[in-house]
């Protein structure tokens, strides 16, 4: 498969995001050699795959999220420490924390204040372009990264994925369709995110991950991403052999953050067949 081109090929407000991150990567280009000096004196990761690779239920990654360019304003004055604490009491088994401040308002901090308020590993949930993005992840304690298929040619996708393990980290790879799914194994994806929402439209289907399970090794770890609203989602997903799913909105907009996580979590589940 031909190196993927992606960026000129993003639709609007993805195409704007990925044009700032690539600016902000020109000015750190100084502070690469302490980023990497941090990155390799952390201690070991938390196995992000082991937390989610439970075999009799669905595993539950809790997101920290203040807002979101297609939702605007969602939970603006939230305390990562406090909420990833009410999570990790409520039963999920990961935390997902967004560390993009222009779109998201979030920052590193969060990633390193929700990671050491509990014993739960950690995903940094950002737009990975670049192997400094990776080393600014491991350095704040990151667990696991987010590569998204879809920003990332297939050179780049490899060479992230495997930079990425070198490090210690897990990597959970994104996909949208069949294309992407494909992109994504011969990355040699071990997690596999479905992404049930269109990033260039925002529309958001369930039937999206239903959908495309069946191209999906058994030994590939599946989370399902996006449009998670009640149990019943949950149950359905657990139904065609889900392994995890990762709430965002659906937790930050409750409430009462923890019941809406104890809800969720731990959906019993059944096995995938090869």
């Amino acid at each position: 498969m031909p190196e993927t081109q992606a960026t000129p090929l993003l639709p609007g407000i993805l195409r704007e995001i990925v044009a700032h991150k690539r600016a902000q990567l020109t000015q750190s280009s100084g502070r690469r050699a302490e980023v990497e000096r941090a990155a390799h004196s952390r201690p070991p990761a938390r196995d992000f795959r082991a937390a989610l690779a439970v075999p009799d239920h669905v595993s539950l990654i809790a997101e920290v999220k203040r807002r979101s360019p297609g939702a605007g304003q969602i939970r603006p004055g939230l305390s990562a420490a406090a909420l990833a604490g009410t999570y990790e009491k409520s039963g999920a088994s990961a935390l997902s924390v967004l560390t993009d401040l222009e779109f998201f308002g979030g920052s590193l901090a969060d990633l390193v204040e929700a990671r050491e308020a509990t014993g739960l590993p950690a995903l940094r949930k950002d737009f990975t372009l670049d192997p400094f993005d990776l080393l600014e992840a491991r350095a704040s304690g990151a667990d696991a990264v987010l590569l998204i298929v879809r920003i990332l040619g297939d050179r780049t996708l490899r060479r992230l994925h495997g930079e990425a393990e070198s490090l210690g980290m897990a990597v959970l790879v994104e996909a949208h369709d069949e294309r992407e799914v494909a992109r994504a194994m011969e990355a040699g994806a071990r997690i596999l995110g479905i992404n049930n929402r269109d990033l260039a439209t925002f529309t958001t289907r369930l039937d999206t991950t239903l959908e495309l399970l069946n191209g999906v090794p058994p030994d590939v770890l599946v989370v399902s991403e996006s449009g998670i609203r009640t149990r019943n989602d949950v149950e359905r997903l657990a139904r065609a052999g889900v392994d995890a799913i990762l709430v965002g909105e659906t937790l930050l907009r409750a409430d009462a953050p923890g019941e809406m996580t104890r809800e969720l979590s731990s959906v019993p589940r059944i096995d995938r067949q090869a």
